[in-house]
């Protein structure tokens, strides 16, 4: 399961996971662009929606039990709070009670629903997408930056109670993508590396089954 899949670097992982062979449960909020993606791979169940909604997760968690059970969560949807992001002293309050409730309690849950398929699976793994803002301060990085933080946490603590499932927090360095250039709109990001480029390091941590841990993709 690939949240976030409809663009940037959860689109290059669903491309690289289906090429691998993998089953996949798919979600986005931007529906258009993630029937784009679907179409172009096998084995995919496709599934608009917002991964803070109740029932969307749910329906996602069902899509997987479906399919067999999930093996593997990647949870990749994140956001900002504003373009550029707002330094703390002026981050509007619901903007930054969205960044937490995307990037923080959204995978929290949908770890929570999928968590009985992956005790039964023999690779069961979660998968968090982390960044260096949590462990650098940037100044305009403060709620995306913090937020990631507390997810990282979040994975290490969730390693120790489920010692028989891999839980990985990697970043994945800049890279050439929407989410990107939001934060810093108007500039020339051609410089980034494509989304692609770190794919063969997420299919070599999933198929090595690597320790849980934080990474850093190169």
């Amino acid at each position: 399961m690939i949240t976030g899949a409809s663009q940037g670097l959860g689109a290059a992982l669903a491309r690289g996971l289906s090429s691998a062979g993998w089953n996949l449960v798919l979600d986005a909020r931007t529906g258009k662009d993630l029937e784009l993606v679907a179409a172009s791979l096998s084995n995919v169940v496709a599934i608009a929606g917002d991964v803070v909604d109740d029932e969307h997760r749910a329906e996602l968690a069902a899509a997987a039990d479906k399919l067999g059970g999930a093996d593997l969560l990647v949870n990749n949807a994140s956001t900002l709070g504003g373009s550029p992001p707002p330094a703390l002293g002026d981050f509007p309050l619901p903007a930054l009670l969205d960044t937490f409730e995307v990037n923080v309690l959204a995978p929290i849950a949908l770890t929570q629903l999928v968590l009985p398929q992956l005790r039964q699976s023999a690779r069961g793994a979660v998968l968090n997408l982390s960044s260096d803002a949590a462990v650098e301060a940037y100044e305009g990085w403060g709620g995306y930056g913090a937020a990631k933080a507390a997810l990282d946490h979040a994975s290490r603590v969730l390693a120790k109670e489920e010692p028989d499932l891999r839980v990985w927090s990697v970043d994945p360095g800049d890279l050439r993508t929407r989410l990107q250039q939001q934060a810093y709109p108007g500039e020339d990001i051609s410089d980034r590396p494509l989304p692609s480029t770190v794919v063969p390091f997420f299919l070599d941590l999933i198929a090595s089954q690597r320790e849980s841990g934080r990474y850093v993709a190169r």
